[in-house]
């Protein structure tokens, strides 16, 4: 039985501006307890949405059915549909009513590879959970886990101690307006992230 590694993280890590939670976030784990079991996977690209001056992020035209996770307390999650296909999984930032967000982007998968590979219909371990909608198909994330607590079960985040040397800053992407932003993150040299 795998027992994932670290600790869960509190409450006050995602206290945290939005854009340095978007760093801090890099190299931590995401786990989801299933039926299916236990999949894992190391956070390795994140994009910040701000709600003020970025007109990218759902927040900036007030809140709605849709995004009203989004202004619900810090480290909890943000799940939306996007193109009525894929899932986005977001980490809440910032104070509550402020509607600010980190985008966990891409995944290095650590466990469950056989379930992921599963959901996935690949075997191929760098496509497992490279972009946003892979990695939520891979670790069974849909609407269902929208405004979850990430403090508990059963899907939260881990610290397991890893650090990384260098993050690369750079615009978004998959974004049509403040696409200049440099609000994308991920380890220089990362051979899962989405794109380079």
């Amino acid at each position: 039985m795998y027992k994932y590694p670290g600790r869960i993280l509190p409450v006050s890590f995602y206290s945290s501006p939005t854009v340095d939670m978007a760093k801090s976030l890099l190299g931590k784990i995401l786990v989801h307890e299933t039926e299916e079991g236990l999949t894992a996977g190391r956070i390795v690209e994140t994009e910040a949405y701000l709600s003020r001056c970025d007109a990218a992020c759902h927040a900036s035209r007030g809140k709605t059915a849709r995004n009203a996770a989004m202004f619900g307390p810090a480290g909890t999650a943000y799940v939306y549909l996007i193109y009525g296909v894929h899932y986005c999984f977001n980490v809440v930032t910032g104070c509550e009513g402020e509607g600010e967000a980190v985008l966990v982007r891409a995944l290095e998968p650590v466990c469950g590879l056989q379930i992921m590979a599963k959901r996935r219909s690949t075997e191929v371990k760098k496509q497992l959970a490279s972009g946003p909608g892979k990695l939520c198909q891979a670790m069974a994330i849909d609407i269902r886990q929208n405004g979850l607590a990430l403090t508990s079960g059963p899907l939260f985040v881990t610290d397991d101690g890893y650090t990384i040397e260098e993050i690369m800053a750079v615009p978004r992407i998959g974004i049509s307006v403040a696409a200049e932003l440099p609000l994308r993150f991920y380890p220089a040299g990362n051979p899962y992230v989405s794109r380079k």
